[in-house]
């Protein structure tokens, strides 16, 4: 196990600055996860703290010692890149045995670890097998063992699922979660997936454009976003977005247009509130149809999504002044169709408040 700091990294690609003051800190034992769209500096973090890239400003440590000038090999770092890595020329048995290898391990020391690690990965009855008789999940499987068998004190993960299919996915996050709990190993793990995010990290970063949005647990990133950016980038479906301004304990500018509150809510007690332009955020699982929330209004739907026990239906606003696209999560279909003319209705003690201005959070 190891611990790591990066302490205000920058990192530039020509005039680009592709991390801009990253300051991470990760425990021992940790699983973290690098969360964030394409570009936004996931996998260059990794690189940095790899050695296969060296940051233009800050430090990075390990285990209070710091590595900028240590090269790659003496970090003491291994890592699973999305597309395997293997050598395709050498069987399953090679592939492992190749770190130890290198290091001038014997050969018998070899052999135990070899069979030890491919025990514990199912994997023992492809030794002899070369990568291109295997499945994706199969090599895979081999590429994580050739990274366990070193027993480095820091495993660096580059979206390793990301080539196999839904179920495998799963499936392999359910054992890279049994191997972590395993090992008790330091993780760092990025994807660009919410849900390995979520069910995967003790921690989230979540990055945009080279910076560092938010870092919490799941559940702080998930329920408590502190922007709009990771508000709708984590979740999926995404959370709809409507702008609001609250003009008294009853009345709200919603869509453009003054609503009456059907109830009473305590969140619009809140002088935060208070005539400001604001943006209402409400993941889709908290928007109703026909029920008698807070905030009622007309809309259409436009398409519907069966997804297994749910249904993901897609609805436009129909005020007078606005056409505002937003999404319900629901358990029942009912008799609802296409075109369909609902009522959609917002509790609001269940919704997220941003500044239209600085898209920050406001806490209520």
């Amino acid at each position: 196990m190891a611990t790591l700091e990066i302490n205000n990294v920058s990192k530039f690609f020509g005039s680009t600055k592709v991390l801009d003051d990253i300051t991470i800190s990760v425990n021992n034992g940790e699983f973290i996860v690098l969360v964030g769209p394409s570009g936004s500096g996931k996998s260059t973090i990794l690189r940095t703290i790899a050695g296969l890239e060296n940051p233009d400003s800050g430090q990075i440590s390990i285990d209070n010692k710091i590595i900028n000038d240590l090269p790659p090999k003496d970090r003491d770092i291994a890592m699973v890149f999305q597309n395997y890595a293997l050598y395709p020329h050498m069987n399953v048995y090679d592939n492992l045995s190749f770190p130890l290898k290198m290091k001038k391990v014997n050969k018998e020391t070899i052999d135990k670890a070899v069979n030890e690690t491919a025990e514990m990965l199912g994997i023992k009855h492809y030794l002899t097998k070369r990568p291109k008789e295997l499945s994706g999940g199969e090599r895979q499987r081999v590429a994580l063992g050739r990274a366990i068998i070193r027993k480095p004190r820091l495993f660096l993960m580059d979206e390793p699922l990301s080539n196999l299919d839904a179920k495998l996915r799963t499936q392999m996050r359910a054992e890279l979660l049994k191997l972590h709990k395993t090992l008790s190993t330091t993780v760092v793990y990025v994807t660009h997936d919410q849900i390995e995010a979520l069910t995967m990290g003790n921690k989230i970063v979540v990055l945009n454009k080279g910076k560092i949005q938010q870092i919490g647990t799941p559940e702080e990133v998930y329920n408590k976003p502190v922007n709009t950016f990771v508000a709708g980038f984590v979740g999926n479906p995404a959370m709809n977005f409507f702008d609001f301004k609250m003009v008294n304990g009853s009345q709200v500018l919603f869509l453009g247009e003054t609503f009456n509150l059907n109830t009473s809510t305590s969140i619009l007690k809140s002088k935060d509130l208070l005539n400001r332009e604001l943006i209402l955020g409400i993941r889709p699982e908290n928007v109703s149809i026909n029920e008698k929330h807070d905030l009622i209004f007309p809309a259409q739907i436009e398409l519907i999504e069966m997804l297994g026990n749910e249904y993901l239906i897609y609805a436009f606003s129909k005020t007078n002044k606005d056409k505002t696209t937003f999404s319900i999560k629901t358990s029942g279909k009912s008799k609802l169709n296409t075109n369909s003319h609902i009522e959609a209705s917002i509790n609001l003690n269940k919704a997220h408040f941003f500044d239209a201005k600085t898209s920050e959070r406001i806490n209520t």
